[in-house]
């Protein structure tokens, strides 16, 4: 059984359909195959819009800050329940990126007071991050036809995310959908947390 010596958070953001999800239950697999306990976040969207806030293209400021918020919650969850890794599924920027999406779809402009509140509270979890993937939006792979994607909103968003990415010179790591590039990504995040087991 292999322990961290410390907590490691590792978290994931990027378009809808990306394999964001698919990424971090292959890198949980493989932690709890080491004997590393691992919990993992999400379903954000969907528990927002269960809780009556808009998303996707109807994305706001008060769905952004709930599931920035929420978010966080999950994540304290998880450490409080022992958890020597937390995978979480939407880093706080995703957020951010979702909404300026869902403006620029909408041709609306953000209020420049809201915007700063906003990505200041995304800001203020970069610290905590260990690693971060952004996966990259590939239109040649198949989506699952039983939602109803807007593709030039789904575009939006990946643009807007490494936008954001770039523009704050935030530490990351891409995947696309090659296998090859999740393989590697997965395999970054294991010898991370065996490597602090190590120390």
């Amino acid at each position: 059984m292999v322990t961290p010596t410390q907590l490691i958070r590792i978290g994931v953001l990027g378009t809808h359909s990306t394999g964001k999800t698919t990424l971090l239950r292959r890198i949980e697999m493989e932690l709890r195959g080491h004997g590393i306990t691992v919990a993992r976040t999400g379903r954000l969207g969907k528990r927002a819009a269960a809780a009556g806030l808009p998303k996707m293209q109807h994305h706001t400021a008060l769905s952004t800050e709930w599931i920035i918020t929420e978010g966080i919650v999950d994540e304290i969850d998880a450490v409080a329940q022992g958890a020597e890794v937390v995978l979480i599924d939407r880093a706080a920027h995703d957020a951010i990126a979702y909404w300026h999406a869902a403006l620029a779809f909408r041709a609306e402009t953000p209020p420049c007071q809201e915007r700063e509140r906003l990505l200041a509270l995304a800001s203020t979890q970069l610290p905590k991050y260990d690693l971060l993937f952004a996966t990259m939006l590939d239109e040649n792979v198949p989506v699952d036809t039983s939602h109803d994607y807007d593709a030039g909103f789904r575009r939006l968003v990946d643009q807007h995310a490494h936008r954001l990415l770039a523009n704050d010179n935030i530490p990351h790591q891409r995947v696309t959908s090659d296998p090859d590039s999740q393989a590697h990504a997965v395999e970054i995040a294991v010898q991370l947390c065996l490597k602090e087991a190590l120390v």
